[in-house]
């Protein structure tokens, strides 16, 4: 095997690792209400999520295609060098994974992701396509929560509206069998958007070695392992992530938990399917979560938590670039 090869499937191995870290990192999106209502058992939500996970990642390449040729422009580089920067931008984004994950902060893989790949690029100097990231990653960055946020709030206020007289343990009771979909729509969402960002990655690698070609799509075996690891990470979970969402933003009910993951979930695919826009799922579930929060009384919603997870999302482009710049400047030394 000659070295350039070896380096290739040294990259594709380390993606599925950033999979990997995403799945476990990112569990909690698609199961902390559930689990927070007892609506399902950790145990239950995991398997579930992990399937969903690997069947959503099969549902579409919209999302990959824009990771792989939209971000960064890698045709004119030496084999090395683009390998460089796929490699600088995987560790930016799981060092950055791993940080967040540890401080219990529910940070967007995807951003992370992004970030890395335009630090990379800035310290390869290779070409930055920001008309991109300004319109399929800042403007769905901030829109996508927004969306999630004000949606929520309207459907719960339609519920209320419609339930008042409604005995409230029966219908709770009904909410917890009707959130076992939704959690199940937020999953597949999931898998949709999130694992379909590492197909991006390994075909950018594999285009920078020579051995594919960015405009003949996503060979079949990069979808199957970029499911299966996705879904191995989440079937591992993330409690630190799920405690955070599930209950130290607000404390949910089945009615509330189930209106904010079918809003979040129907937001994943709208982009996915529509814009083929790379958003975070985190962003979008937890703001969703703020919305039905808000129905309740503005202190319902510990805003010092929600505080903490903003300035964690402001923080991941920057945070992700410069680890990946770093890292890129000094594989060019090694390499």
């Amino acid at each position: 095997m000659s070295e350039l090869a070896f380096l290739v499937g040294l990259v594709v191995v380390i993606a599925l690792v950033f999979d990997f870290t995403n799945g476990f990192h990112d569990a909690a999106n698609a199961i902390a209400t559930s689990v927070a209502t007892r609506a399902l058992t950790p145990a239950v939500a995991l398997g579930m999520a992990a399937v969903m996970n690997f069947i959503g990642a099969l549902m579409g390449t919209a999302v990959a295609e824009t990771i792989g040729s939209g971000i960064v422009h890698i045709g004119d580089l030496p084999p090395l060098k683009g390998l460089n920067l796929v490699l600088g931008a995987l560790m930016g984004a799981i060092v950055w994974n791993l940080i967040t994950w540890w401080k219990g902060l529910p940070s967007s893989s995807s951003h992370a992701l992004i970030g890395a790949l335009a630090g990379a690029g800035l310290a390869s100097s290779t070409q930055v396509h920001w008309g991109v990231i300004l319109d399929k990653v800042v403007i769905p960055m901030v829109l996508s929560p927004a969306v999630g946020f004000f949606l929520a709030y309207i459907l719960m206020k339609i519920v209320l509206m419609l339930l008042r007289n409604a005995t409230y343990r029966s219908t709770m009771h009904r909410f917890r069998y009707a959130q076992t979909v939704s959690a199940a729509a937020m999953a597949l969402g999931h898998g949709l958007q999130d694992a379909q960002k590492t197909m991006g990655v390994m075909v950018l690698a594999m285009a920078a070695g020579g051995y594919h070609d960015l405009g003949s799509g996503i060979p079949l075996w990069v979808k199957l392992s970029a499911a299966g690891a996705i879904s191995a990470g989440t079937a591992m979970g993330g409690f630190k992530i799920m405690k955070t969402l599930g209950s130290g933003i607000i404390d949910l009910d089945p009615a509330r938990g189930f209106v904010a993951e079918s809003i979040a979930a129907s937001v994943l695919y709208t982009t996915a399917f529509v814009w083929a826009a790379p958003i975070s799922t985190t962003h979008t579930v937890t703001c969703a979560i703020m919305g039905v929060g808000a129905t309740k009384r503005k202190s319902a919603v510990r805003w010092g938590i929600a505080g903490n997870i903003v300035t964690a999302w402001v923080l991941t482009l920057p945070a992700a670039a410069a680890v990946a710049g770093v890292t890129t400047w000094l594989l060019h030394l090694v390499i």
